[in-house]
C-alpha cells in the first residue's frame, strides 16, 4: 500500500505501553485495581515478548516497537526498524487488491486475521498467520495498530509435500492417477462449454520388463525420468501429460476439434509427434537403448465419464498391444478405419513419386474467341489400383504431413521440361504455363534457389513459366514474399495471384507486388450473372487489375452466360469446363492443335 495513514502489514509497539493497550494487545485480562501502574507495564511488557512475532505501528503504517521473535523471524534488529514502513516486508506475491481488501475490513471492523507472506532481510519469503488489530484512545481513535505474527512456514511446507505426494508420481514428477482423474473431470466440463472434443491417450512401453530384469530397476527409472521429459516436451502446454503406474503414461489433450473425424486427424498427429520423440535413442548407462511403446486412443466428449474413457482408451491400447506393438489405435472402429486408409494414403504416395504413378495434366487457358493463350497444369495420382485419385483427396494429406515439397518441386520440374520439349512444336513454342505452389513450398528459405537451378537444369524459357500464388500465400509474410516475388521476377518468371477475392489483401500491398495477372475465384464466377454481390467483385477485380496494369483470367467459366457477363466488363480469358477439363498431355496437344 502506498498510502501514509494505511500500512501494508504490521509489526512493533512503544517504549512503554499504556496498560489498556497492551491488554487489548495480548488478549490478556489484567487486575487494574489491585494492581498499580509499575506491575501492570511489567506484565504488559512480558506478554509482549511473547513466543510470537509481535509488532506495533502508528496509525500510518511507520513501526513504533517490535519484539525479539519478529527479529528472528524477520533478520532486522528492533532499533533498526523503529519509524520504518511495514511496506519493508512485502514480498510481491499478493497485490495491491489484496491489501486493499485487508484495509477495507481493519478499518471496517478494528481487526483482520489471514495468512501473508514477508520478505525477510536475506529475501526470504516466509508465511505468516497473522492477527492484526486496532488500538484505540478513549475516545475511540485508532492510536496504533498491533499485529500478531505465527510464522507457519514449516507447516506450509509440510502441506505443499503432502499434496505432492498424494497427486504427483514421485520418481517422474508427473500428476498421477488421482490427479489425473480430478483433471478428466474438468476436461469433461470443459469440453461441455466448448463443443469441441479431446483425446485422451494410454500410453504402455513395450518390453519394459525385459530391461528392468537385463539390467534393473535403476536403469528402468532412468528411462521413466526421460521418457516423461520427452512426451512433456513432445504435447502442447495445454495438454496433461500423467504417469499411471509401472510404465504407463497418459496424455489427455482438450479442444482438438469440433467434430470427431477433424479430431481423430489432430489425435493421430499428435500421435505421431511423441512417436517421433521417443524414437530417438536412450542414453543408458553402458549403452544406447530404443523405446518402443504402443498408444490407445479414446475421443473425449461431455457426454462420456471418467470410467468410460479409461475403458476405451484401455481397449484402444489393447488392440495397439495385439497388433505386435509399437503402434496408435482409436477405440472407435470407424475412425481408426479412417486412420489406416490415411496412414497406407501417405506410403503410397510417397511411393508414387518413386513409381512414376504422378502425371501432369493441362487445363487450356483460352480467349473469348477459343484460341489456347496458355495452360495450367495440375498434379493427378494415377494409382494403378485406386484408378485416379482425386486432387482434393491427397493434396490436403501432402500438405499436412509435408509431402508436398517434394511433390512441387517435382510438378515444377516436370512443366518446366514439358516447356523445353514444346520449344521445337510452332504452335507450342510460346505458350506460358502456369504451376502452383503450395504456401509451405513458397515458406522454403531456398525457394527462389531450387526455381533457378531447376530452369537451369531444365533449360526452360523463364519468361513462359508462371508461377500461381494463393492470396492467403501472399499476406501470411508480406515482405518475404516481395523479396522472392522480385528475386524471381528477375529471372523472367511471371505471376499470377490465384482465387483472389477469397483473402483480405491490403491494395497497398498488392500495389507493391510484381504480379502480371489476377485470377478471379470460381466462387465469384459460378453466381454470375444472378447474384449482384459476387457481380459487383468480380467487375470490381477486372477493374482493379486494368487499372493496375495487370492480365485478368477467369477460372471455373462453366456456361456461356458467365463468359459474356465476364466478357462485357473486360475480362477476355477464361478457364473452365465450358472451354474443356484438364487433359493429358497427348489430349491437350491435340486441342491446341484445334484451336
Amino acid at each position: 500500500m502506498k498510502k501514509r495513514d494505511q500500512p501494508a502489514s504490521l509489526d512493533g509497539a512503544p517504549a512503554s505501553i499504556p496498560t489498556a493497550t497492551a491488554a487489548t494487545a495480548v488478549g490478556a485480562v489484567v487486575a487494574t485495581v489491585s494492581l498499580g501502574l509499575e506491575a501492570e507495564q511489567r506484565i504488559a511488557a512480558a506478554a509482549f515478548e511473547s513466543q510470537n512475532g509481535m509488532v506495533l505501528t502508528d496509525p500510518a503504517g511507520l513501526i513504533v516497537r517490535s519484539n525479539k521473535a519478529f527479529s528472528q523471524l524477520t533478520g532486522y534488529r528492533a532499533a533498526d526498524l523503529i519509524g520504518r514502513p511495514m511496506a519493508l516486508f512485502n514480498s510481491g506475491r499478493q497485490d495491491a487488491d489484496f491489501y486493499q481488501e485487508l484495509w477495507a475490513t481493519l478499518l471496517e471492523k478494528r481487526s483482520w486475521q489471514g495468512e501473508l507472506a514477508n520478505k525477510g532481510k536475506n529475501g526470504r519469503i516466509h508465511t505468516v498467520l497473522a492477527n492484526i488489530k486496532a488500538i484505540l484512545s478513549e475516545a475511540g481513535v485508532v492510536t496504533h495498530y498491533l499485529a500478531n505474527y505465527v510464522d507457519i512456514s514449516l507447516a506450509k511446507k509440510a502441506d505443499l509435500l503432502a499434496q505432492r505426494l498424494a497427486y504427483y508420481d514421485p520418481l517422474t514428477q508427473l500428476p498421477n492417477r488421482r490427479m489425473l482423474q480430478h483433471r478428466l473431470v474438468q476436461a469433461l466440463a470443459a469440453s461441455g462449454r466448448s463443443g469441441q472434443f479431446g483425446a485422451l491417450y494410454f500410453i504402455d512401453l513395450d518390453n519394459f520388463r525385459a530391461l528392468n530384469d537385463a539390467d534393473g530397476h535403476d536403469a528402468g527409472d532412468l528411462l521413466l525420468v526421460e521418457l516423461a521429459e520427452r512426451l512433456r516436451a513432445a504435447v502442447p502446454e495445454c495438454a496433461i501429460v500423467a504417469r499411471q503406474g509401472g510404465d504407463e503414461f497418459v496424455v489427455v489433450h482438450e479442444d482438438l476439434a469440433a467434430t470427431a473425424a477433424e479430431a481423430a486427424i489432430l489425435a493421430a498427429q499428435l500421435g505421431d509427434r511423441v512417436r517421433t520423440a521417443v524414437d530417438a535413442p536412450f542414453y543408458l548407462p553402458g549403452q544406447e537403448y530404443f523405446c518402443h511403446f504402443s498408444v490407445g486412443v479414446a475421443l473425449l466428449q461431455q457426454s462420456d465419464s471418467v470410467e468410460v474413457l479409461y475403458k476405451h482408451a484401455g481397449l484402444a491400447l489393447l488392440q495397439a498391444k495385439k497388433a505386435g506393438g509399437n503402434t496408435l489405435r482409436f477405440f472407435d472402429p470407424a475412425m481408426q478405419a479412417a486412420l489406416d486408409l490415411r496412414n497406407a494414403m501417405e506410403a503410397e504416395l510417397q511411393q508414387a513419386l518413386g513409381w512414376q504413378q504422378l502425371q501432369l495434366y493441362y487445363q487450356p487457358q483460352v480467349t473469348s474467341g477459343k484460341r489456347v493463350v496458355g495452360a495450367e497444369a495440375l498434379l493427378r495420382w494415377l494409382h494403378p489400383l485406386r484408378g485416379l485419385v482425386p486432387p482434393t483427396e491427397f493434396i490436403p494429406l501432402a500438405e499436412e504431413t509435408g509431402l508436398i515439397l517434394p511433390l512441387g518441386l517435382w510438378v515444377l520440374s516436370s512443366a518446366c521440361q514439358q516447356l523445353k520439349r514444346w520449344e521445337g512444336k510452332p504452335r507450342l513454342a510460346n505458350l506460358p504455363l502456369a504451376v502452383n505452389v503450395s504456401a509451405r513450398q513458397f515458406a522454403q528459405p531456398d525457394f527462389v534457389a531450387q526455381v533457378q537451378e531447376v530452369l537451369t537444369n531444365t533449360g526452360a524459357n523463364p519468361a513462359l513459366l508462371k508461377l500461381e500464388l494463393t492470396e492467403s500465400l501472399v499476406m501470411e509474410n508480406v515482405g518475404d514474399a516481395i523479396g522472392k516475388m522480385h528475386e524471381l521476377k528477375y529471372l523472367g518468371i511471371s505471376f499470377s495471384m490465384d482465387d483472389f477475392g477469397t483473402g483480405f489483401s491490403s491494395l497497398a500491398y498488392l500495389a507493391q507486388l510484381p504480379i502480371d495477372q489476377l485470377k478471379i475465384d470460381k466462387s465469384f464466377v459460378q453466381n454470375t450473372p444472378g447474384k449482384s454481390s459476387d457481380e459487383t467483385i468480380a467487375r470490381t477485380i477486372i477493374s482493379m487489375g486494368r487499372g493496375l496494369k495487370m492480365d485478368v483470367i477467369a477460372e471455373g467459366v462453366e456456361t456461356e452466360a458467365q463468359q459474356a457477363f465476364l466478357a462485357r466488363h473486360g475480362c477476355h480469358v477464361f478457364q473452365g469446363y465450358l472451354f474443356s477439363r484438364p487433359l493429358p498431355l497427348a489430349e491437350f496437344e491435340a486441342f491446341v492443335a484445334q484451336s
